[in-house]
């Protein structure tokens, strides 16, 4: 891995970055209440027909973002990668992936972005490494004991010849934690065995990490989402614990220890590392936001969201929610209590690149299994797709009601479902040959976007794409619904531009006289969001109709439906 500032790089010097005037320079703060747009770089848009997204598809595509109103752009992983774990595998943090580009088409990209108004946000992925990055390469060639190996967890094993692993701890994707390599040692990926973790008790590994914040920051990155933030801190004195039937770790593993003791989840040692990072994100004008991924309780995520740390932490309690008004509500109310005890503001998901798309998700039983879902492609139970347009719309309205950040996901603005029936031949994610073709994986939720209704991959390229497409998605193309009234791509940009003009304070005010399975609250600054979610339309409350997700009954709001209400 290279510092690209060095005086050694042969290469031209970088363009400075764009220094265009936008929200952020004027509002600091402008991540508190911002529409965040999640783009997964290789199934966003292709401009050289090769069938893998990349950052000129991205650069062209600009301005539909900029025309959907949303505020900045999250991209997963671009850089150099074996796609082991769809980019998550970072082979060089510091460059981008040939295949998706150069740093010269990113210095582009953040200037047409900066020009349109919106902010750049970029993943940083501090657990762990590629294991094609030089330094686990040398570590690999300098064998046991030596300082390389130090930057990564390496241990003997167990048995009489140290052929078993040094504890019990699992994979997130299934399997053993550890893997062996020819001379006998065995190093700990929590992830993919291509994704060997990092010893953040080394300083090296600390001040690299802390040049990479500065090397985007410094072209002109408006902020960073940090992947697996909870996992960075590991208790790693000898010996090391084995966790029984706990090894998995998670949410549920967590809750068994006392708070901040886990092993390698959520330990209370992680949280200096965020107030170091702060200092240097508060060291450019403006500040640089930040927002974790941390999967921990609500009590424990806020911590994360402190002022003094990444100051923001996503909130996946709203996204597991099932759809259930007294459950909603009692995860909206948690959500923005912690949120407000961190001083920081709330943040709402639905969907992203590692969930069921939340038209089809948000249809299933409570008690149904996903996986065994997506195993029967998507047949078992069947999801009426215009029934699943019709709550994933609603959800769409009430969570831009809130008061706090969304985080949109691409082509849910097109109403996207997942693709549940891709067929085995052509996953790509690591989960279903790590399992043993057990977990079906992420893919249907990464199934490339249509922008036309016609062509070899609906305008996504010239050619055909990564992941194949239904041709179902010809009707959801981005063609198909522009300017077509009562598009859900309509409904998005009606409502974010609603949205911007409506929203002021990070409060809201409950109604306690609902009829059942209704959620209603009013918002500080003078307009009101109601969602029915029973089986039966019902009357809505005085004032003017702003909006909503779908027409009304008889001037009635329908089951599954949101509406926007001025006083």
């Amino acid at each position: 891995m290279t510092d690209r500032t060095s005086t050694s790089d042969t290469r031209p010097p970088h363009p400075a970055p764009d220094t265009t005037p936008d929200l952020s320079s004027r509002d600091p703060d402008w991540w508190r209440q911002a529409v965040v747009y999640q783009i997964y770089p290789r199934s966003f848009a292709d401009a050289d027909g090769d069938g893998l997204g990349d950052l000129r598809g991205i650069t062209r595509r600009l301005t539909h973002l900029a025309t959907l109103g949303v505020d900045a752009l999250w991209m997963s992983p671009f850089y150099p990668s074996e796609l082991a774990d769809g980019g998550y595998d970072v082979a060089d943090p510091r460059d981008v992936d040939p295949r998706l580009g150069t740093l010269d088409d990113f210095a582009e990209l953040v200037a047409e972005a900066h020009r349109l108004g919106l902010k750049v946000i970029v993943d940083v992925v501090p657990n762990h490494t590629s294991h094609q990055h030089v330094w686990f390469q040398e570590a690999l060639r300098a064998g046991p004991g030596s300082p390389a190996r130090d930057r990564y967890v390496f241990r003997d094993g167990k048995g009489e010849q140290g052929e078993l692993p040094p504890t019990d701890w699992q994979s997130v994707f299934g399997g053993s934690a550890w893997q062996r390599v020819p001379d006998g040692q065995w190093y700990l990926h929590l992830f993919a065995a291509e994704q060997p973790d990092l010893n953040w008790g080394h300083q090296e590994v600390r001040d690299d990490v802390r040049t990479t914040l500065r090397f985007w920051a410094d072209r002109g990155v408006d902020g960073f989402r940090i992947d697996v933030a909870h996992a960075l801190a590991k208790d790693l004195d000898e010996p090391l614990r084995d966790l029984g039937h706990h090894a998995s770790g998670g949410e549920a593993a967590l809750a068994d220890f006392p708070p901040g003791t886990h092993p390698f989840y959520d330990r209370d040692e992680v949280h200096e590392i965020y107030r170091d990072w702060r200092k240097i994100l508060d060291a450019y004008s403006p500040p640089r936001m930040a927002v974790a991924e941390a999967w921990v309780p609500g009590d424990r995520r806020a911590l994360y969201a402190r002022p003094d740390e990444l100051g923001q932490a996503f909130n996946f309690e709203y996204l597991q929610a099932t759809w259930n008004a007294e459950e909603l509500r009692q995860v909206i109310t948690g959500s923005l209590r912690t949120a407000h005890a961190a001083g920081a503001s709330a943040t709402w998901v639905l969907s992203n690149h590692d969930v069921v798309r939340h038209a089809s998700r948000l249809m299933l039983p409570p008690d149904t299994d996903e996986n065994a879902w997506l195993l029967s492609g998507g047949h078992a139970p069947a999801v009426d797709p215009d029934a699943g347009l019709r709550r994933a719309r609603a959800a769409t309205l009430l969570m831009l009601a809130l008061p706090g950040s969304a985080y949109l996901y691409q082509g849910e603005e097109l109403g996207l479902p997942e693709v549940a029936d891709l067929p085995t031949e052509v996953l790509q994610d690591p989960i279903w040959e790590q399992t043993g073709h057990v977990r079906k994986g992420r893919d249907g939720c990464r199934v490339p976007l249509p922008w036309t209704t016609t062509g070899p991959s609906y305008g996504f390229g010239a050619a055909g794409a990564w992941l194949p497409q239904p041709p179902s998605f010809a009707a959801y193309a981005v063609e198909a619904q522009d300017g077509a009234e009562g598009s859900t791509l309509e409904l998005y940009r009606t409502a974010l531009r609603l949205r911007r003009k409506l929203i002021d304070g990070e409060t809201l005010n409950w109604s306690e006289e609902t009829p059942a399975g209704v959620l209603q609250f009013d918002r500080g600054d003078g307009w009101r969001c109601v969602t029915n979610l029973s089986p039966d339309p019902v009357s809505l409350p005085a004032g003017e109709v702003l909006l909503t997700s779908a027409p009304l009954e008889d001037g009635r709001l329908g089951p599954d439906t949101t509406a926007w209400l001025g006083h």
